[in-house]
């Protein structure tokens, strides 16, 4: 299955693992407006997939993941006071689809990872990084403010005093930076990058369906601030989950020192 162009935003997948390209290298994958307001319906159609286990979100090319919002566009799309408003909209849509998916989301960052860029990396699960990574909250040199809810994702994920490095300084933060902030939970060569993310990637996609998005379920739940976390919700993925025929498969394949086959049933 795939769906790509340039400029836009394509979502590929094969081996359990749905891929959304941030795919507009000339402009080092700055995100245009429809790029951000085609997120939820790709995020959508990625996690409906039956074969998709595993979300990854990467930028075209080799010389960055996202460098953030296309500026360029700026005079047209956000003129005046209402138009900004729906574009924050548009940027909340999409956040919103990569935190709330229901299956694992990786982020894979080469190169540039700056302002919406970084938000887009923070929102996924986990983010692994070549060496030639790198990371900015550049707010504080432009004047600009960052609404709450990214702050809070920034605190969620990261910590408060990781939080403060990156809006008080707004520096720019290496691979092995990012790395000792919590940002990046791996750190590969660029020459071994693409086959070390397809690796880790390949061993969640193997793992049991049902127990990725039980777990899924739950560490959301866990960081709900819109009321108490719907832990009856938690409790029936779990249930699911060892009522299931992958159960038996895992605890067989446990037994007679092989491979399981999980089909997520």
């Amino acid at each position: 299955m795939q769906d790509r162009a340039e400029g836009c935003v394509g979502l590929e997948i094969s081996g359990g693992i749905a891929r959304l390209t941030l795919d507009q290298p000339r402009r080092l994958n700055a995100m245009t407006l429809g790029m951000w307001r085609s997120i939820p319906g790709l995020v959508d159609r990625a996690v409906q997939a039956a074969d998709a286990r595993v979300l990854l979100l990467r930028g075209a090319g080799e010389r960055a993941f996202s460098a953030g919002a296309d500026i360029s566009e700026f005079a047209t799309v956000r003129a005046d006071a209402a138009q900004a408003a729906a574009y924050e909209e548009a940027v909340s849509a999409a956040t919103d689809a990569l935190v709330q998916a229901p299956v694992p989301t990786v982020a894979a960052v080469r190169g540039v990872c700056y302002g919406g860029g970084l938000e887009l990396a923070l929102c996924c699960d986990l983010r692994l990084g070549d060496d030639t990574a790198r990371f900015r909250m550049p707010g504080a040199r432009l004047g600009l403010g960052y609404a709450f809810p990214l702050v809070q994702l920034i605190v969620q994920r990261v910590g408060a005093t990781a939080a403060a490095d990156l809006l008080f300084s707004a520096r720019v933060l290496s691979a092995a930076d990012a790395a000792s902030l919590g940002i990046l939970q791996r750190v590969e060569p660029a020459a071994s990058f693409d086959g070390a993310v397809e690796a880790y990637l390949g061993g969640i996609a193997a793992n049991a369906p049902l127990t990725l998005r039980a777990a899924k379920r739950a560490m959301l739940e866990a960081v709900r601030t819109d009321g108490p976390p719907n832990v009856a919700g938690v409790d029936a993925l779990v249930a699911r989950c060892f009522a299931s025929r992958d159960y038996a498969e895992g605890r067989a394949a446990f037994a007679q020192k092989r491979e399981p086959d999980f089909r997520g049933e």
